[in-house]
């Protein structure tokens, strides 16, 4: 995919990525209005897939520690390992933002596929 060039709201595309990654609504407003650069696009089905994964996990996770938490306190601890997640989340996110930036063509696992095979579609 082609990184270079502007994307729909003006902006080279390296920096719409760049917005798109650390802030989320504006890749959900990339995927639907960006129709001239489809390495904006794809960065932003990335953006969104990584954060909306990212969630759910969190979110999954949180209620599994609750439930557990419930049937023993002892077992309450185990919250304690979401902030890891937490930190993995900031660590690709700034990944994400850094090499969009670069204009790097990376993808994440499972993730980059599903993206690129909807930013192409």
């Amino acid at each position: 995919m082609d990184n270079s060039g502007k994307s729909s709201i003006g902006l080279d595309g390296n920096v719409a990525a760049l917005i798109g990654w650390i802030i989320g609504i504006v890749a959900l407003v990339l995927i639907f209005i960006e129709k001239d650069n489809k390495w904006v696009k794809f960065q932003a089905i990335q953006a969104v897939l990584f954060h909306v994964g990212f969630f759910v996990i969190y979110f999954a996770l949180s209620i599994l520690v609750v439930i557990l938490a419930q049937v023993s306190a002892a077992l309450g601890f185990l919250g304690l390992l979401l902030l890891p997640l937490w930190l993995v989340w900031l660590g690709g996110m700034i990944f994400g933002a850094v090499k969009s930036f670069q204009g790097a063509n990376f993808k994440f696992p499972i993730i980059g596929d599903m993206a690129e095979k909807w930013a192409n579609g």
